[in-house]
Formats: C-alpha cells, structure tokens, sequence
C-alpha cells in the first residue's frame, strides 16, 4: 500500500479557557510543571474541573508524553521509546507527575472523546486540556476568538520540542485501472496546493508540502 499524507500535526499544546484561568486568580501562562500544577491547584480551588481529558488511550499517551519531555526532554523521551529503557529516575518522575496529573481530572473522564474534552474547555466547564493542534477547529468552529477567550502555549517545560505525527490515507495496490485512476485522483487532490491550504489553516496543523 501506498501512504498520502495529509497533515503535520503538533501534540504538546496546552489550551486553555482565559475567562476561567481569570477568574480562578491564574494571571500568566505555566512553563514548567510547577507552575503547571499551581495553575491546576487555583482552577481546581475555584470550582471548575481544571483539566479535562479524554480517558482513551491514545489521550492518556499524548498527555504521558507530554509530561516525559517537561520533566527530561529529548534524553528521556529518546531513551524511553527508542532504547526502551524505563531504568531511569525520571522515567519514575514522569509517572509519578502523571499519576498526581490524574487527580486534577473529572470524574467523567473515562472513555470521553477528545473533542467533548475539548468542549469542556470552550464551555468553561474546564480549564485546561492537554491536546494536539487539531484542537483548535473545535473552538474556531464555535465562535470563539484566539487570544480573547481561548489560547494555547506549548505543554510546560516543552517548549524546545516538537512531538508530531502524520495523518495520511492508506491506499492499497488494485488491480483494476478504474480504481487506480480514482486513488490517482483522490491522492492528487489530498496533495493540491487549495486543498492543504485550506483543510491545515482549519484544522490547525502544518501542511505536508511547501
């Protein structure tokens, strides 16, 4: 089979409700986990769920991997998925700091989709979410503005690294030329200049070509 990507994503973004974290007393963006957790302490204290997570799998990882490079950078994350190596302290660090994240989360969390995560932040039902740049058409797509009520600044203590990953189409060999031209011609325009333009400044994400 043959890939056709479609987009680079970025999954180490933190958003946030700017009238929650207002009204909850946080006055300036988290950049190091501490900061991250007193944030979460004042959200909390105010009532609002301070951060809403999505308890799927593939959430849970981003937002572990997320926590791995504030608390060891590119070291630890290389050592951990490449070396497979989880010996170290801050591979301990990095679980414990999730485990204390957990505590910050509702108790809907289980098996919740990531876009209903993402409304609970557009709702102020929540302060921050953990999420990929795909977030960002959720709130474009209700209205609100960035940098008036919503905004986004790399996970804590992970601004120096760029985690991403491809969404492409999968397009398997077939035998017959109808089918072949119609896979040419989807591939062709997954990969014109309108079509990355116009789907990436949607969705949030970096087009695949120049």
């Amino acid at each position: 089979y043959y890939a056709v990507p479609v987009n680079l994503h970025n999954e180490n973004w933190v958003w946030y409700n700017k009238a929650v974290l207002a009204k909850a007393g946080v006055t300036s963006d988290p950049t190091t986990l501490d900061e991250f957790f007193a944030a979460l302490d004042k959200v909390k204290a105010s009532g609002v769920t301070a951060l809403a997570l999505g308890g799927q799998g593939w959430q849970e990882g981003i937002t572990f991997r997320g926590i791995m490079l504030a608390v060891g950078g590119q070291d630890l994350y290389l050592k951990t998925f490449r070396d497979k190596d989880a010996s170290t302290p801050q591979f301990r660090k990095t679980v414990e700091s999730f485990r204390k994240l957990k505590s910050y989360v509702d108790p809907g969390s289980p098996g919740r989709d990531w876009n209903l995560a993402t409304g609970m932040v557009i709702e102020g039902k929540a302060g921050f979410q953990i999420m990929g740049d795909w977030a960002k058409g959720e709130f474009i797509a209700a209205g609100k503005v960035p940098g008036k009520d919503f905004a986004c600044v790399a996970a804590p203590g992970t601004g120096k690294s760029y985690t991403y990953n491809v969404d492409s189409f999968a397009l398997f060999k077939l035998k017959d030329p109808a089918n072949q031209k119609a896979q040419q011609d989807l591939a062709a325009a997954i990969m014109s200049t309108e079509f990355q333009e116009v789907f990436n400044l949607n969705k949030g994400s970096i087009p695949v070509r120049l």
